[in-house]
């Protein structure tokens, strides 16, 4: 089993930046791939950014890319996700998710999930 824990999320004008932290334990976190989903009330839960376990590939939705940033550090059993200017469409519940496949852009692809942090970007 891996338990997730998110942190970081937060109010934030346009064009600020926030940084996500996801801090896991139990099984082998360097042998996972993590990724963040986002999720707005009423929408599906949508892929937002993966890493390998290596950290040396990533993935972004297009939505984000070039304003976010992937990363991990598997001496401390955390990812993290840095988001640059910010836009109100991007507040939502940020979720970290971990699997040992990487490629998954679903949230059926992910096996083990965390609770949650809120992100809001006021205009």
């Amino acid at each position: 089993q891996v338990q997730l824990e998110e942190s970081g999320g937060g109010l934030v004008q346009a064009g600020g930046s926030l940084r996500l932290t996801c801090t896991a334990s139990g099984r082998t976190f360097s042998r996972l791939s993590m990724a963040w989903f986002r999720q707005t009330p009423g929408k599906e839960r949508e892929f937002v950014a993966a890493i390998t376990w290596t950290g040396d590939g990533t993935d972004y939705a297009d939505s984000v890319r070039g304003r976010f940033t992937i990363s991990r550090d598997n001496a401390k059993n955390t990812v993290y996700l840095q988001m640059n200017v910010l836009k109100p469409e991007d507040t939502a519940v940020y979720f970290c998710a971990a699997d040992a496949v990487y490629g998954g852009v679903w949230p059926r692809d992910y096996n083990y999930w965390g609770q949650g942090t809120q992100v809001t970007v006021s205009s």
